[in-house]
């Protein structure tokens, strides 16, 4: 691909908003956008903006070609995998960033299954604790008066209403 194909001013004039723009305005697509229309957007900047692609650029315009390059590369690394990018939706709602690093999103990911599992509040992690130690035990009944206790608290914890459904079931065979 040649200049022609890509105008020196803009490459310039990215290269200086690049850190203004999120992954999805970087990649110039909808926030509700597919995963086919993120490998779609990024190939097409890819093939516009890759260094290998823009050969006869030099000096200032090659350095900067090459950081758009890599910002884009970042940005459909983040959106393909939708751990990641629920993360970075996350983190952009919360205004606190418009970049985030790939072992943020996974870390973002593992605190967000924890919770489910064990609980997000200090309330529902006591009485999910407390079922866990019950199940130890061998007192199932207690277990499900502990993690119903658990769901007052978190109402909307899937793992909390999965263990329930399990502990129930178990009961029911039990019985």
């Amino acid at each position: 691909m040649s200049t022609s194909t890509i105008d020196a001013l803009e490459i310039t004039a990215l290269s200086k908003i690049m850190d203004e723009l999120d992954y999805y305005q970087l990649l110039n697509i909808e926030p509700s956008a597919s995963t086919s229309d993120i490998r779609r957007a990024f190939h097409n900047s890819s093939r516009t903006f890759h260094p290998d692609a823009n050969l006869d650029l030099t000096g200032d315009l090659r350095k900067q070609c090459r950081q758009i390059s890599k910002r884009v590369t970042e940005a459909y690394c983040v959106l393909r995998d939708t751990r990641r990018r629920l993360a970075y939706d996350d983190k952009r709602a919360n205004g606190t960033s418009l970049r985030i690093q790939i072992a943020e999103a996974r870390n973002a990911h593992v605190e967000r299954r924890k919770a489910e599992r064990c609980g997000a509040t200090p309330q529902g992690r006591q009485f999910h604790g407390k079922a866990e130690t019950d199940l130890k035990a061998g007192n199932l009944a207690g277990a499900i008066q502990n993690i119903q206790m658990a769901l007052t608290f978190e109402a909307g914890n899937a793992g909390f209403k999965a263990m329930l459904e399990e502990l129930r079931e178990r009961k029911k065979a039990i019985s």
